[in-house]
């Protein structure tokens, strides 16, 4: 019985869930962000993997997207600065407002950077 009542509050929570919107989501989008180093120390590997993110993206919009949408990458540079990586990652979040942040590098950046993703 508790099973069977659960399953329907559920059930009929599910649409007003899926109403809600999201962040980065719209019915055709999906924005994902990342932070790379396009400059400085290691802008030779931040730059490579950007392009891979690119063709990645480009491959998968191709195929038809993400349950029918498309992905839009927003890519920023930290220059292998956390000071950069927090001013990236504001970016990405307020401005760009993606829904997920991807394939960021480096763990001083990394750690300067969540606190703003994860308000």
């Amino acid at each position: 019985m508790k099973l069977a009542i659960t399953t329907l509050a559920l059930a009929l929570a599910a649409p007003a869930a899926l109403a809600q919107a999201t962040q980065g989501v719209s019915k055709n989008e999906i924005v994902v962000g990342s932070i790379q180093d396009l400059s400085g120390p290691i802008a030779g590997f931040g730059k490579q993997v950007r392009l891979g993110m690119i063709m990645r993206v480009d491959e998968a919009n191709e195929l038809g997207g993400v349950n029918g949408r498309k992905l839009r990458l927003v890519v920023e540079d930290s220059a292998y600065d956390p000071r950069k990586a927090v001013l990236a990652a504001q970016k990405l979040v307020n401005q760009d407002k993606i829904f997920a942040m991807i394939g960021h590098i480096g763990t001083a950046q990394n750690n300067a950077a969540m606190p703003v993703q994860f308000e």
